[in-house]
């Protein structure tokens, strides 16, 4: 009874308090605030450009609903006041005033308005946000604010444990007060163009107060002032550092890697960023390492291999070398790994192909050497490999092909031999690189079972056999085939070709091989672009073959052998070229007669060195899309309409040059007279003039200057006379990289301001592989290309060259009456390939600075006045094949090593002050010179490809002697061009 008694007397005191307790109000929002709110709402609009629909709909605030129960609105329970607004990817648009109705927001605690399209000066003096003096969280990435982030930031905001102003267009530097936000977990300034900047002070402050620093973000903010000592006193609490693009110099501190809590760490593009990755002690949980484009050097340790959580890895483009160490073993976790562009060496790592989560794998651009292994069961997930640009051997394993996630293999450019394996069973890989190897036999027949092909690149191998049209005819998906450059590849066709599809199939590559017949059944295809260069493709095309093409725009059929052409295959060419080929009779009557439909695109039309026939005519200028016209070495004649050039042309070149879209205009080999015409100043996009071997009579034509396009200048073997301008522009032949006015009667000295004025001719020496003309995956675009032919002179004989204009570079100033001493300018012109001031007036010493030339292959300075001595630097010209120096007024003992070892008497001979081999008088108590160390110029290996064809004529001979110089392709087992050559004739 006792306790029954208690009981009720604990049920009546509850009673009695929770009846003296207000229940919950479900009304917490307080009026102002609410106010407040919807006053901000009306200072904004809502536009979705960029996100497809708001996170947050800020339409649906109103007052009949309690603003704490809003979209994005977060209310403290107990007082009602608004403690947190969340607005990102909201779709606002609209400024920020300083007068905001949010200043009214007292107690706000965090702010998110990321990912939006705010604007205005946000960030100001008089800024509404310094209000907010119990702000924690302030989100403002990803909108268009602007200005200078003020001092009031830092000193109004102390309570910040989260700072993001990352993706805006603040500038200016950061102030050094950022260091009052002690309490800062995550900072993040990142932005778009390295308009905000830190200095040296502002950094050193922030890694010394900020000790709370978890999240340090800072990508493209300009850090080029900041010393790199204090990131040796950074937080110990850090766990993600990224400093990507900052322009940050000198050797990183290995501590940094050590960093007991590190997890991630981003220091990509920052090239003058130097250091070495630790041998020991890395921080054991790394997940996230970019080293990517900076400068590390050394090796990759072994302790690489203790980072059991690391889940990507991108050490591209450093200066690491050696050996990659086998510790892959314990890397579990790991889905992305490049060592790609950099100085690799040694065998593949066997572990690294037992990764079994690893999605894309690129060590491409090494010396990796070695075979592939034979059989891998792992990579299951691999979805990108890239081994290209190495020197790995042996043969190509099938298992490549039989990788379920991997759509993309690429082994380009290495040293791989065939046959190729067989393949067991083909994956659904897409895209195949295989070129510029040494893989020989026949393509094997699995290969066309590999139906989702979309790309096959088998070009500059040793392949042999037969591709069959029905082969092809199972690869519906194939969009692009290029099988170049195998000599001993053929293309035949089959009786059923009338009945075969090739749907996707746009671009088909078969130059360099050993195509005898135009491969008609194309004909029904959606081909846009076929290169049947360089093949044995005899007789003519006819009618019935030209039919049909619908969507071909670009056709390549030069060197062959064809005789007829009555069509052109396909309705909207754009470029055709038919150069070196047996063509003959007044062709251009059906060919290029501008009322015929197919012309209607034509932009480019090569038909040169071929056997034409009869007038030019003159309606061919009305072809409005035409750029480029070559109907060279024909037997072409009559008078010269505006645009044409080489055959028997005589009279004077037209003054009616309006078309600011020609960019290339050859009038060389003809009789044409008087002056060059002054209207070709209106051709801006002119990049190759060519006006050689006429008899133009002329004063240099200072408006060439003006041309900014114009890379290609030649007016050699004319009468061009008097000096070149020494009062340029600075711009001026900036682009220039051919000059050639040799066998003229031009006089004095050589212009400082032209020489320094030759960018091209500064640039380090291109390779083909970083040429323009290459696509991302390193694919020559032969519709890009143009082989011009450029004449040289040097050690008095004549040398045709014919090579593609963007890797040749040459100055030809020979044969005129040019005087005084050579600049030391020239030594600047680091591409030149060839250099020919040969019988003019020079005198004074050879600079130098020629030691400096070190792409130079041909160097003639003979029959001039030159004094002094052969300067030792030359022998750092490793390149140097032909040397001329004869006919001067040299003295002392000719310099020895690399290339100058090679050179014969002639080299020398007229120089009576010479001596040492390899003439026959010796130095007599004169020890010369001890040669230099050898200049290093790193060639093995290189993937420069030079397709130069030079024939020397001799005077008065018959003889054409193939001559190769630099570097020649020889994967196609035999120099087709000269066999061709000696066939035709």
């Amino acid at each position: 009874m006792g306790s029954l008694c208690l009981v009720l007397v604990i049920l009546q005191l509850s009673w009695s308090l929770s009846s003296t307790v207000a229940p919950p109000s479900s009304h917490l929002c307080l009026p102002h605030q609410r106010d407040a709110l919807l006053h901000f709402k009306t200072t904004i609009s809502v536009d979705c450009f960029r996100d497809s629909y708001p996170k947050i709909d800020i339409e649906s605030w109103n007052k009949s609903i309690d603003c704490c129960s809003w979209e994005g609105v977060e209310c403290d329970n107990v007082t009602g006041h608004v403690i947190g607004i969340d607005l990102s990817h909201s779709c606002l648009v609209g400024s920020l005033f300083a007068n905001n109705s949010l200043s009214q927001l007292h107690n706000l605690q965090w702010l998110d308005l990321s990912s939006n399209n705010l604007e205005g000066f946000l960030l100001e003096n008089t800024s509404s946000l310094f209000h907010f003096h119990g702000l924690r969280r302030l989100n403002l990435a990803d909108n268009a604010f602007d200005g200078a982030i003020s001092t009031e930031l830092f000193i109004q905001l102390v309570s910040l444990t989260h700072l993001n102003l990352s993706s805006n267009g603040f500038y200016g530097l950061i102030p050094h007060n950022i260091n009052l936000l002690s309490s800062l977990v995550s900072l993040d300034l990142s932005s778009y163009g390295l308009d905000l900047r830190f200095d040296s002070q502002g950094f050193d402050m922030l890694a010394r107060n900020l000790t709370k620093l978890r999240n340090l973000v800072l990508d493209t903010v300009d850090m080029s002032d900041v010393a790199l000592t204090p990131f040796l006193i950074l937080s110990s609490s850090l766990e993600h550092l990224s400093l990507s693009g900052c322009k940050l110099h000198g050797e990183f501190p290995t501590q940094v890697f050590q960093l007991p809590n590190l997890k991630v760490l981003y220091l990509s593009e920052n090239e003058s960023l130097t250091g070495f990755l630790p041998n020991t002690s890395w921080s054991s949980g790394l997940e996230l390492l970019d080293l990517s484009n900076c400068g590390f050097r050394g090796s990759i340790p072994a302790s690489f291999g203790n980072l059991t959580q690391i889940i990507s890895v991108d050490l591209s483009g450093n200066s690491l070398e050696g050996q990659i160490p086998d510790v892959f073993g314990n890397l579990r976790k790991l889905t992305f790994l490049s060592f790609s562009s950099c100085s690799l060496s040694g065998p593949l790592p066997i572990t690294i192909f037992n990764l079994t989560k690893i999605t894309r794998l690129d060590l491409s651009s090494n010396h990796l050497e070695g075979p592939l292994p034979n059989h891998v069961s792992e990579l299951q997930l691999l979805e990108e490999l890239g081994l290209s640009n190495n020197s790995i051997s042996g043969v190509v394993p099938s298992w490549l092909f039989t990788l379920p996630s991997l759509p993309r293999l690429d082994l380009s450019y290495n040293k791989l031999v065939g046959p190729i394996d067989r393949i067991q069973k083909p994956s659904s890989i897409q895209e195949v690189h295989l070129r510029y190897n040494n893989i020989g036999g026949p393509i094997p027949d699995s290969f066309f079972d590999l139906v989702n092909l979309t790309w096959l690149d088998l070009s500059s191998n040793n392949l042999s056999g037969v591709i069959k049209s029905d082969m092809l005819s199972k690869l519906t998906s194939l969009e692009v085939l290029d099988v170049s450059n195998n000599s001993l590849l053929s293309l035949s066709t089959s009786g059923n070709d009338v009945n075969y599809s090739f749907p996707q199939l746009t671009t088909v590559n078969f130059s360099g091989c050993s195509v005898r017949q135009f491969p008609s059944f194309f004909r029904t295809s959606n081909l846009e672009s076929l290169d049947l260069s360089n093949n044995r493709i005899s007789g003519g095309i006819s009618k019935w073959e030209a039919e049909g093409w619908e969507g071909l725009q670009w056709l390549d059929l030069s060197h062959n052998f064809l005789t007829t052409l009555e069509q052109s295959p396909g309705n909207n060419l754009g470029k055709l070229n038919l150069h070196s080929n047996l063509l003959q009779g007044p062709i251009l009557s059906t060919c290029l007669n501008p009322q015929i439909p197919i012309l209607k695109e034509l932009e480019e039309f090569i038909i040169s060195e071929n056997k034409l026939t009869g007038n030019v005519l003159s309606s061919i200028c009305n072809v409005s899309s035409l750029t480029l016209l070559d109907l060279s070495e024909n037997s072409l004649s009559g008078t010269i309409p505006d645009y044409l050039r080489i055959n028997n042309f005589i009279g004077k070149i037209p003054n009616s040059f309006v078309n600011n879209s020609l960019s290339r205009l050859l009038l060389n080999d003809n009789q044409l007279e008087g002056l060059v015409p002054s209207s070709l100043v209106y051709s801006t996009s002119l990049e190759i003039l060519n006006l050689g071997n006429n008899k133009l009579t002329d004063r240099f034509p200072r408006w060439i200057a003006s041309l900014p396009s114009l890379q290609v200048l030649i007016l050699r073997f004319n009468r061009f006379y008097g000096s070149l301008p020494h009062s340029i522009a600075s711009s001026n032949f900036s682009a220039l990289r051919i000059i050639d006015l040799s066998a003229n009667e031009f006089t004095g000295t050589l212009s400082t301001k032209l020489l320094r004025n030759l960018k091209a001719m500064k640039d380090k020496p291109r390779e083909w592989l970083n040429s323009s003309y290459t696509d991302i995956f390193g694919i020559v675009d032969v519709s890009c290309i143009y082989e011009i032919p450029v004449n040289v002179t040097t050690k008095g004989l004549d040398m045709g060259l014919t090579k593609t204009l963007d890797i040749f570079v040459s100055m030809d100033l020979s044969n005129n009456q040019f005087s005084g001493e050579i600049l030391e300018d020239v030594g600047r012109l680091i591409s030149l390939q060839m250099l020919n001031f040969s019988h003019n007036n020079f005198t004074g010493p050879i600079p130098a600075s020629f030691g400096n030339l070190v792409a130079l292959e041909s160097l003639d300075l003979s029959s001039n006045k030159f004094t002094g001595g052969i300067p030792s630097q030359m022998t750092n010209l490793t390149f140097l094949a032909v040397l001329n120096l004869s006919n001067n007024k040299l003295v002392g003992p000719i310099p020895h090593g690399n290339q100058f070892d090679t050179f014969d008497n002639d080299s020398y001979s007229g120089n009576l002050g010479l001596c040492g081999l390899p003439l026959s008088k010796q130095c007599v108590n004169h020890r010369g010179p001890d040669p230099p160390s050898p200049l290093v110029v790193e060639h093995e290996g290189s993937k420069i490809t030079f397709f130069w064809q030079v024939v020397m004529m001799g005077y008065g001979s018959g003889v054409v002697i193939g001559l190769s110089l630099g570097y020649i392709v020889f994967t196609t087992g035999r120099p087709w061009w000269f066999v061709r050559k000696v066939e035709r004739d």
